[in-house]
């Protein structure tokens, strides 16, 4: 079992992203991996997890003057420890900082190289949310914008359990996100997608076959879908023409297939001034 930390702090890949860069180093004794993803407007999100338990903690941060402050935060949302860089400089090959548990004011040593690969393009993302002993990381393209698969691996060992190929945007920290799709009792994931018009979104939903102890693309589409466990229904919203039209529809699941139980579409009405 490896003695890893890894610590992921980057924002959504899009426009206003102006730098996309992995470094490695230590946090006192404990190696460590960093990516950075950083907004034009200096806003950070970030994950920090350690690799003896693999349980990913959402970071927030910003950079003011030069320095990259990074927050680990609690249930209440309150800070309890940060990792600060002093002259924070994304083409720098080293950086150096501090992490600081801020009820005990106890400080650790950051100590950082950049990694110097394919243009310095990020190739694998731990993702935020967990399934019991499995986590997740992205695999990401040469230009940084593109997810190529997920890895899904067992917790502490870092053992490789399945690899998913996949063409999908880069959403950030939230391209994975789990839930029970079809209702079966078992958690499964899903895979952001695609952005379209308006709100309109896509995901790629993933089931878990027990039998096999794996998950298999289900096969489920559809546009901004909602899985509601109560009454074990999908809905779909499609929005379009600016929200002068939208389309709603109903599904249940049968054998792990989406079937459209009922569909409307409403049109916006001048002279109510709304939909209808």
């Amino acid at each position: 079992m490896k003695k890893t930390v890894y610590i992921l702090a980057f924002l959504l890949a899009s426009f206003k992203s102006f730098s996309q860069v992995s470094y490695s180093g230590f946090i006192d004794k404990y190696p460590i991996e960093l990516v950075t993803d950083i907004y034009l407007d200096k806003e950070v999100r970030a994950i920090y997890a350690y690799s003896d338990f693999d349980e990913p903690i959402i970071l927030d941060g910003e950079i003011q003057k030069g320095k990259l402050t990074l927050f680990e935060k609690d249930k209440t949302k309150k800070n309890i420890a940060s990792l600060v860089f002093e002259n924070f400089d994304a083409e720098n090959n080293a950086m150096a900082g501090t992490w600081t548990n801020l009820k005990t004011k106890k400080q650790l040593k950051i100590s950082l190289s950049k990694n110097l690969n394919n243009g310095d393009s990020i190739k694998e993302i731990i993702q935020p949310v967990t399934l019991g002993n499995k986590y997740f990381k992205l695999i990401i393209s040469g230009d940084g914008y593109v997810v190529t698969g997920v890895k899904i691996l067992e917790k502490k060992t870092d053992k490789l359990l399945q690899k998913i190929d996949l063409d999908c945007q880069l959403r950030g920290l939230n391209n994975i996100t789990v839930g029970d799709y079809n209702f079966d009792g078992i958690k499964d994931f899903s895979v952001f997608e695609s952005s379209y018009a308006g709100p309109n979104t896509s995901s790629l939903y993933f089931l878990f076959d027990a039998k096999t102890n794996t998950f298999f693309e289900s096969g489920f589409s559809g546009v901004s879908l909602e899985f509601n466990n109560k009454t074990k229904r999908i809905t779909e919203r499609n929005q379009c023409c600016a929200g002068a039209s939208v389309t709603t529809a109903e599904y249940k699941v049968v054998k792990n297939k989406m079937v459209l139980i009922k569909e409307q579409c409403y049109k916006w009405d001048e002279k109510k001034g709304k939909i209808g």
